[in-house]
């Protein structure tokens, strides 16, 4: 077997390790969603109120205990 054989062997088997991962993310972003660990649709609001003074989509946790540790 030459390199270009194994060059094509490679792509083929590249390309449908990629499409599996890829399956396999949108299933974990699905099942994230229907179990309320996150919701994905607000950040998709995002690119739509993109304003200096618009609210933030999640509260950080780490700023939350800087506060608290200031006061």
């Amino acid at each position: 077997m030459d390199i270009k054989g194994l060059q094509v062997y490679a792509t083929f088997f590249m390309t449908i390790f990629l499409v599996v991962m890829l399956y396999g993310y949108i299933v974990y972003l699905y099942r994230s969603e229907k179990k309320g660990v996150k919701d994905y649709e607000k950040y998709g609001k995002i690119a739509l109120d993109d304003e200096i003074d618009s609210t933030p989509i999640e509260k950080n946790p780490k700023l939350d205990n800087e506060d608290k540790g200031a006061k």
